[in-house]
C-alpha cells in the first residue's frame, strides 16, 4: 500500500493547538484501517513531543513516533490557513506531515522517511503543497518527491530553509570574517585559536540523529548538505537514524577537515573521529544553521592546522569528552556518569530478579511453604552433585525447572556490581574505561563491597583511564595505548587501590548500611517509605525520581538470594510510588473532566497505561500546565504510597514492570492496596485544588465586571 493516499489528505486542518490538530490527523489513519488504537498511538506522539518539539523552520510542523498501534508506515498530511504553533521560533506550522512508523520500523518503507524529510527542506515542494488544490494534486506531489526504491535529486541548495540566504549570500558568508569556532558548543579550539575563514573549498564529514531516528535526523543531513553546495565545499553525512546507517569509511574520516555531530542522542561509535576538530551541537542547529556550522568548524580546522599539537593530543585520547560536555556542572556530569552504569544495569537486574521470582514460585508449588529455602542450594558443580543442575535436572521435575532458573537469575545478578562499575567508567572516558570498571567492580563483588564498591571503582577507574588516554606519548606507541598501554595500567591502578586502600572502609560501610536497613521497624520503615515515595512523585522521571530509582536498582544486588530482604522492600515501595502520578492524573481526568483543557484529557486516557507499566513521566504534561498543584500533590500522594508498602512488607525483585510483573510482588494485594490510596489522595488534592483555583478565577472576573460597570459613566 502507499505511503499517503487521499484519505490521509486534510486541505483546510484546524485545531485549537498542535495536538488538537494532531489527533484530527491520527482519525484519519484509524478510517483507513493503519491505526488500530488512536490514544495509543497519540500517547506516543506526544511523549516524542516531550522529548523536543517537532515544529521547523519555514512553517513545518512533523509530528510523528513509531507505535505498536500503526500497521504501517503511512503519512498523513494537513494544510492549516492561518498555521499552528508547532515550537519552531520562526513562526507558526501551516504544513503538516503526520509520520506513523511501526513499533518495529524495519521494512522497506522505513527507507522512504528519510527522503520525505529531505524533501520538506525544498522550497518548490513546500510551495507545491501550498498551492495544491485537491487531496489527488498532494497526493502527487508527495509520490513524485517520495519513492520506495530512490530518492529524487536534491533541489538547489538555494532553495532550503536551513539557509534562509541566497547563494551569493551563502558564498559570501565564508569569505567573511565569522565568530570564533570556539563559541560553538563542542568545538575544541582554545581561547587563543585564530577565527581565519577557511580559503579554499574543504572537506567535512557529519553525523546526524535524533530521539526516533525518523524526520530530523534526515533533514539535519540534508540541510549540511546543501550548505555545503552552495559554500563549495564537500561533505558526507552518516545519518545514524530508523532507515539504518552505513558508517562512514576510515578513508573520508581521515581526509576530513573537520567533523560536525548534530545530534540529540550519543553518537554511535565516537572513537572514529579522534584525532579531528569537532563541533558538537544539537540536531536543530543543523537544520536552522547549516551555512554557519560550516563557518565554524572552517575555523576550527584552520586553528588545529596552525596547531598541529592538538590533532596529536586528540588522536591518543579518543576517550576524552568534548568542551561541550567540560562545562556542564560537575553535578551533572556525576548523575550521567551514574545513571550510565544503572542503566546498563537494569536489564541484568531485570533477568536475574524475574528469574529467582519465578524459581522460587515454582519451588514452593513443587516443594511446599519452605520450596524458596531449598532452592538456594542449587547450583553448578557444587560440592553436593545432588544439586548440581548440570548433573541431575529433569525435564519432566518441577524442581529441576526452579533450580535452572535459579542458577541462572544468581548468574546474571552476579553482573550487577560489575556492569554497573564498568559502565560508569565508560561515562567518563568511553571504551578505555571498560576493562578497569569492570574488573574493578567483580573486585567489589568478590569483597562484599556491594553496588557502593561498584559506584567507586567506577568512578576510579574512569578518572584513570582518561587520565591515561589523555598522555601526549610518541606516534610511535600512540598505537598500541587503547589496547594495551590503557587497560594494563588503569585495571592494575584502579583494582590496587581498591584493594589496598579504599576496599575495607566500604565494606564497613556497606555492611553498616545492610545492618541497618535489616535493623529498621515500625516508624524508620515508614519514614524511609515516606521520603524514597516523596522523591519518586517530586519531579517525575527528573533528577530526585532517579536517584530514589538508582539506589533501589542498585540496593537489589545486596539482596541477593534472599527473600525478605529489606531491599526487595525499597523496590517495590519505589514502583508502587512511581506510579501514582501518572494513575492520579488519569483517575482524576476521568472524575472531573471539566477542570482539564482537551489535551489534557487526551493525556489522561493514555495516562492509564503508562502509570499502570510504572512510567512516571505520563504525569508530565500535566505538572507542565499546572507545576505547583500538581507536584504538590503528587509529592504527598506518592509518599503515602511509598510509606505504606514498606510498613505491610511487600517485595519486588524485579526493577520494572508495574502491574504486570505483579504475580512476583510479595504480599501483592497490599501493594495494590497502598498504590490505590496513594492514586486516590493524589487525584482528590488536584481535584480539590484546581476546583478551588476554577471558582478564584471566576470570583475575580466577576469582580471585575462588577467594579468595571460600576465605575462606567451612567447614560445620559
Amino acid at each position: 500500500m502507499p505511503l499517503i493516499n487521499v484519505e490521509q489528505v486534510v486541505l483546510d486542518l484546524t485545531g485549537a493547538d498542535r495536538h488538537e490538530a494532531t489527533r484530527t490527523l491520527a482519525q484519519r489513519l484509524v478510517a483507513s484501517g493503519r491505526c488500530t488504537d488512536i490514544d495509543l498511538f497519540i500517547a506516543d506522539v506526544q511523549e516524542r513531543e516531550s522529548k523536543m518539539a517537532t515544529g521547523l523552520p519555514g512553517g513545518i510542523g512533523i509530528p510523528h513516533a513509531r507505535s505498536a498501534a500503526i500497521t504501517e508506515p503511512s503519512l498523513v498530511f494537513g494544510r492549516i490557513a492561518d498555521g499552528i504553533d508547532w515550537g519552531a521560533k520562526d513562526g507558526p506550522a501551516r504544513l503538516v506531515f503526520l509520520i506513523a512508523a511501526p513499533a518495529d520500523g524495519g521494512d522497506a518503507h522505513m527507507q522512504v522517511l528519510p527522503q520525505l524529510a529531505r524533501a520538506l527542506m525544498h522550497n518548490d515542494f513546500r510551495e507545491a503543497l501550498l498551492n495544491a488544490a485537491t487531496p489527488e494534486e498532494v497526493v502527487a506531489i508527495v509520490e513524485e518527491h517520495v519513492q520506495l526504491k530512490a530518492e529524487q535529486p536534491a533541489a538547489p541548495a538555494a532553495e532550503t530553509p536551513a539557509a534562509e540566504t541566497s547563494a551569493a549570500a551563502a558564498t559570501s558568508a565564508v569569505a567573511a570574517p565569522a565568530a570564533p569556532a570556539a563559541d560553538v558548543p563542542g568545538a575544541t579550539v582554545s581561547e587563543s585559536s585564530p577565527a581565519a575563514p577557511a580559503a579554499r573549498p574543504l572537506r567535512f564529514v557529519a553525523v546526524t540523529s535524533c530521539p526516533t531516528g525518523i524526520a530530523h535526523t534526515y533533514m539535519a543531513a540534508e540541510a549540511l548538505e546543501n550548505a555545503a553546495r552552495e559554500a563549495g565545499h564537500q561533505i558526507l553525512v552518516e545519518t545514524q537514524g530508523s532507515a539504518g546507517s552505513t558508517p562512514l569509511s576510515p578513508a573520508d574520516i581521515a581526509a576530513a577537515d573537520a567533523v560536525i555531530f548534530a545530534h540529540d542522542v550519543e553518537v554511535k561509535d565516537r572513537a572514529r573521529f579522534a584525532g579531528k576538530p569537532t563541533i558538537d551541537v544539537g540536531v536543530k542547529k543543523a537544520i536552522s544553521a547549516g551555512p554557519q556550522l560550516l563557518i565554524d568548524a572552517g575555523n576550527l580546522a584552520a586553528a588545529w592546522a596552525a596547531d598541529p599539537s592538538r590533532a596529536t593530543a586528540s588522536a591518543s585520547a579518543a576517550a576524552v569528552p568534548s568542551e561541550s560536555s567540560e562545562r556542564k556542572g560537575f553535578g551533572t556530569r556525576l548523575q550521567q556518569w551514574l545513571m550510565t552504569g544503572v542503566s546498563y544495569m537494569i536489564p541484568f537486574v531485570a533477568a536475574g530478579g524475574i528469574l529467582i521470582a519465578l524459581s522460587f514460585m515454582l519451588a514452593q508449588i513443587a516443594l511446599g511453604q519452605n520450596g524458596a529455602i531449598e532452592i538456594v542450594k542449587y547450583g553448578i558443580h557444587t560440592q553436593d552433585a545432588a544439586f548440581d543442575i548440570t548433573q541431575n535436572f529433569n525435564i519432566a521435575s518441577l524442581t529441576s525447572w526452579a533450580g535452572l532458573l535459579f542458577v541462572i537469575g544468581s548468574a546474571s545478578f552476579g553482573f550487577l556490581v560489575p556492569i554497573l562499575s564498568g559502565y560508569i567508567a565508560f561515562g567518563i572516558a568511553d571504551r578505555p574505561g571498560l576493562v578497569p570498571g569492570i574488573v574493578g567492580g567483580a573486585l567489589a563483588a568478590s569483597m562484599n563491597a556491594g553496588f557502593l564498591g561498584g559506584i567507586v571503582t567506577g568512578l576510579l577507574a574512569g578518572a584513570v583511564a582518561h587520565w591515561i588516554s589523555s598522555w601526549k606519548v610518541h606516534k610511535g606507541v600512540r598505537g598500541v595505548m587503547p589496547v594495551v598501554v590503557i587497560p594494563l595500567l588503569s585495571t592494575f591502578i584502579t583494582a590496587g587501590l581498591f584493594i589496598a586502600v579504599l576496599g575495607r572502609p566500604i565494606v564497613w560501610l556497606m555492611t553498616a548500611m545492610n545492618d541497618g536497613l535489616n535493623g529498621l521497624t515500625g516508624a524508620g520503615v515508614l519514614l524511609l517509605g515516606l521520603i524514597l515515595g516523596a522523591m519518586m512523585g517530586f519531579d517525575l522521571g527528573g533528577p530526585v525520581n532517579k536517584v530514589a530509582y538508582g539506589f533501589a536498582t542498585a540496593g537489589l544486588a545486596a539482596a541477593g538470594a534472599s527473600m525478605d530482604a529489606p531491599q526487595l522492600k525499597i523496590m517495590a515501595a519505589v514502583m508502587a510510588a512511581g506510579m501514582v502520578a501518572p494513575l492520579a492524573m488519569a483517575l482524576a481526568t476521568t472524575l472531573r473532566p471539566k477542570l482539564f483543557s482537551a489535551p489534557e484529557r487526551e493525556n489522561g486516557k493514555a495516562a492509564w497505561l503508562l502509570g499502570a507499566s510504572f512510567i512516571s513521566e505520563g504525569a508530565i504534561p500535566f505538572a507542565a500546565a499546572d507545576p505547583i498543584r500538581v507536584m504538590i500533590s503528587s509529592t504527598i500522594g506518592s509518599a503515602v504510597t511509598g510509606g505504606l508498602v514498606m510498613l505491610f512488607g511487600a517485595t519486588l525483585r524485579a526493577p520494572h514492570g508495574g502491574i504486570w510483573v505483579l504475580p512476583l510482588i510479595g504480599q501483592p494485594l497490599l501493594f495494590v492496596l497502598a498504590l490505590a490510596i496513594g492514586v486516590a489522595i493524589t487525584a482528590l488534592l488536584v481535584i480539590v485544588s484546581k476546583s478551588i483555583a476554577a471558582r478564584n478565577k471566576l470570583a475575580a472576573q466577576v469582580s471585575a465586571q462588577e467594579s468595571a460597570q460600576s465605575s462606567a459613566p451612567a447614560a445620559v
